[in-house]
C-alpha cells in the first residue's frame, strides 16, 4: 500500500473517530426554559365556569371542506378519582374516565419499564393528577346556535348507555344529553393490538339547525419524564398531511409561532385526502387517525400558560337539521411502535404508518437493513445471532467489491520492492515519482484506492445499522446470552462484576469507571481490530504508526458505552474481514506474515523504550 493509499485510509479512519468522539461528548443540548419569559396572553381561550378552558365556536367551512377557528379543548380538573370503565384485552389494560370521556389510562401488558419480572408494566396514558398526565381527548366544537355548555367537553359527565368492560370483542357506548335537546354518543371498540376505533354520533332533538364540528386531540402536560433528547433519536409531534411528514421536536414546540386568536403556538395543515397526527417517544407511541378520504385540519399546539403539549385533528364542520343524527368515525393509536404490527395498519390502509418509526436520512439503508434482521431474529429466535447473521449477509454481498480490493492489496505488497526502486529512481522529484508510480499501476493493472472502498462502504452502513439498533422496538430487552440480555443497552460486564458471573451490575457507562472497567464485549473489539491490523506491517512514518497503533483501544473504549448489539456487529465485521483479507490475499501470492508483524511493533517499542 503506497502513501496515497495510506493517507486515504487515514483520513477515513480519523473521520470516523471525530465523528463519533463529536458526537458522544456533544450532543445536542437540553434547551433551558427561561421561567421569567413572557408568555403570549393575546386573546386568552374562554373558560367554564370550573376554570377548565373550552373549545371556540366552529367556523363555517373552507375551501375542500376544513373548517377555520376552530381548536379543541384541554383538559386540566383531576380524573384520577372520576368514575371509570375498565379497559382489558389480551396486551392492555386500564380505564376510560367518564369525565370527559377521556382515554387517559392505559398500560401495555407485554412491556415493562425495566428487565425482570418485578418490574412494573409500561404505563402508556396517565390522568390529569398523575405526575405525568397523558390522554386522548374525543369532542365536538360548536358552532351556529350552540354555546359551549350544549356540546361536551373536557370534563363533561358520561353515563354508560351500553357495555360493562372495554375489551376486544366488547365496544362500549357513552351517553350524554345536552340542555339544548342534542344527544351525543360515543361508541369505543380496540382490536387486539393498540388500535382503537371511536365513533361519535349526535342526534338533534331540538327545534333549530345547528353547525358543529367533531375533532380528536392528545394532550400531554410537560415533557416526557423520559425523554431522551439524543441526536440519532426523534421525539415528539409527528404530521403526515397527503404524504408528506412533518417533525416537531418536544423541545421545539415552544419556538413554533404564536397564534395570535389564543395566544399559543402552534402549526397547522390542511389535509385532503389521508394523514394522521400525534406524538412519538423512544418506543411507544400515540397518534390520531382520521378515516381515510376525510379532510381535516391538523394541529401541532402548545399552551406556554399550562405547560401543555396537544396535537389536534378536526373535522369538518356538520349541519344538523331537527331529528336528524350523524355520525363521524376516527380511530387511535396508542401503544408500542412494533414494526410488524404497525406494517400491518400500515397496509390495512394507514398512509406512510411505518415512517412513525425514526428511520433516519440513510432510511434507505435502514428500513431494508431492519427488515432483514427481524426476518432472521423471526428464524432463529435469538437477537444476537440474527445480528451475526445479518453481517455474514451484509458481507456476503460486498464480497465481490472486497475481494478485488484485497486481491488489489496483495498486488501493491507484490510491487513494493519496484516502487521502492522508483522512489530511489525519482530521488524527490514529485512530479516524476507521480508519473512512473502511475505508469507502473496501470502495467499491472493495479488501482491503488482499490482498499479503500469496502470502509468507505462500511460507514454508512455502521451508522445505518447503529440507528436500527438504537431506535427500533425490537432491540429493547432482547437477549443474546449469559448476562447479554438487552441489546439496546450497553455491555453489562466488566471485571467489577467478574464479566457478569457476580449478580451486581458494571458501572454506568457514562461515569469514568467505565473507562477502566471495560467489558467483555468491547474488549473483543479492540483485540478484533489490533489483529486485523497486524495483517500488514506497521506503516514507515512514525505519526501513521501511532495513530494506527491506538486505534484499536481508542475504538474500544469509545465504543464501550454503545449498544451491546452494534458492538456484537462490529466484532463480527472485523472477524469475517480478517478472515477474507488473509485468505484472498494468500490466494494472490502473498501469505500476511501476522506473528512477525506483532514481533516487529514490540521489538520496536522495545528499542524506543531502550533509547529513552
Amino acid at each position: 500500500m503506497d502513501d496515497q493509499n495510506k493517507n486515504l485510509l487515514l483520513a477515513t479512519a480519523l473521520s470516523m473517530v471525530v465523528i463519533l468522539v463529536w458526537f458522544l461528548l456533544f450532543p445536542p443540548p437540553e434547551p433551558v426554559k427561561d421561567p421569567n419569559a413572557p408568555v403570549a396572553t393575546e386573546t386568552d381561550m374562554p373558560l367554564s365556569p370550573d376554570g377548565v378552558a373550552t373549545a371556540p365556536r366552529a367556523a363555517p367551512p373552507v375551501a375542500g371542506g376544513v373548517p377555520a377557528g376552530q381548536e379543541p379543548a384541554s383538559a386540566s380538573a383531576d380524573t384520577t378519582d372520576a368514575p371509570r370503565l375498565p379497559l382489558d384485552t389480551a396486551r392492555l389494560e386500564g380505564s376510560i374516565s367518564l369525565t370527559g370521556g377521556r382515554i387517559d389510562d392505559l398500560r401495555l401488558k407485554d412491556y415493562r419499564d425495566e428487565l425482570g419480572p418485578d418490574s412494573p408494566i409500561v404505563q402508556m396514558l396517565d390522568p390529569v393528577g398523575s405526575t405525568n398526565p397523558y390522554y386522548a381527548l374525543f369532542g365536538w366544537a360548536p358552532g351556529n346556535g350552540l354555546a359551549f355548555e350544549d356540546v361536551p367537553g373536557a370534563n363533561t359527565a358520561w353515563t354508560v348507555e351500553s357495555g360493562e368492560i372495554l375489551g376486544t370483542d366488547s365496544p362500549v357506548t357513552l351517553r350524554w344529553d345536552s340542555p339544548s335537546g342534542l344527544v351525543f354518543r360515543r361508541m369505543i371498540s380496540v382490536d387486539e393490538d393498540f388500535m382503537f376505533s371511536v365513533t361519535q354520533s349526535v342526534e338533534n332533538s331540538g327545534g333549530a339547525t345547528v353547525s358543529l364540528a367533531p375533532y380528536g386531540m392528545l394532550a400531554r402536560h410537560g415533557e416526557p419524564e423520559d425523554l431522551k433528547n439524543f441526536f440519532v433519536l426523534f421525539e415528539g409531534a409527528l404530521q403526515m398531511s397527503d404524504g408528506i411528514l412533518e417533525q416537531t421536536k418536544y423541545t421545539k414546540m415552544p419556538d413554533l409561532d404564536v397564534v395570535p386568536a389564543e395566544g399559543t403556538q402552534a402549526v397547522v395543515e390542511r389535509v385532503q385526502e389521508t394523514g394522521w397526527i400525534g406524538f412519538t417517544d423512544h418506543y411507544w407511541m400515540a397518534t390520531l387517525i382520521p378515516d381515510a378520504g376525510t379532510p381535516f385540519k391538523s394541529v401541532v399546539k402548545y399552551d406556554a400558560r399550562r405547560d401543555i403539549y396537544q396535537t389536534e385533528a378536526v373535522l369538518p364542520t356538520v349541519q344538523l337539521a331537527p331529528g336528524e343524527t350523524r355520525e363521524v368515525s376516527s380511530k387511535l393509536f396508542a401503544g408500542a411502535k412494533e414494526w410488524e404490527t404497525i406494517r400491518a395498519y400500515q397496509k390495512a390502509g394507514i398512509d406512510r404508518f411505518l415512517d412513525s418509526i425514526d428511520w433516519g436520512w440513510f432510511f434507505f439503508l435502514t428500513k431494508p437493513i431492519f427488515a432483514v434482521l427481524h426476518w432472521l431474529n423471526a428464524h432463529i429466535g435469538n437477537m444476537g445471532v440474527a445480528i451475526i447473521a445479518l453481517t455474514l449477509l451484509l458481507k456476503a454481498i460486498l464480497f465481490p467489491l472486497a475481494y478485488k480490493s484485497y486481491a488489489s492489496m496483495a498486488k501493491m505488497k507484490e510491487l513494493q520492492p519496484e516502487m521502492e526502486k522508483i522512489k530511489e529512481r525519482a530521488a524527490g522529484d514529485r512530479e516524476k515519482l507521480q508519473k512512473e508510480m502511475m505508469g507502473l499501476y496501470k502495467k499491472e493493472k493495479v488501482n491503488p484506492a482499490a482498499g479503500c472502498l469496502p470502509i468507505l462502504l462500511q460507514i454508512p452502513i455502521f451508522f445505518s445499522l447503529y440507528k436500527v439498533i438504537f431506535v427500533t422496538l425490537e432491540l429493547r430487552h432482547a437477549n443474546f446470552f449469559g448476562p447479554f440480555n438487552d441489546l439496546s443497552a450497553p455491555d453489562p460486564t466488566s471485571i467489577y462484576n467478574f464479566y457478569g458471573l457476580l449478580p451486581w451490575a458494571a458501572p454506568d457507562p457514562q461515569s469514568i469507571l467505565a473507562l477502566v472497567f471495560i467489558g467483555i464485549l468491547p474488549l473483543l473489539l479492540g483485540v478484533s481490530m489490533w489483529l486485523q491490523q497486524k495483517l500488514n506491517p506497521a506503516p514507515a512514518d512514525p505519526t501513521q504508526q501511532m495513530i494506527f497503533a491506538w486505534m484499536p483501544w481508542v475504538f474500544m473504549f469509545m465504543l464501550g458505552g454503545f449498544a451491546s448489539g452494534l458492538v456484537v456487529y462490529w466484532i463480527t465485521n472485523n472477524v469475517i474481514t480478517f478472515t477474507q483479507q488473509y485468505l484472498i490475499m494468500r490466494s494472490h501470492g502473498y501469505s500476511p506474515d501476522i506473528l512477525g508483524n506483532i514481533k516487529a511493533s514490540v521489538k520496536k517499542k522495545d528499542k524506543e523504550q531502550d533509547s529513552k
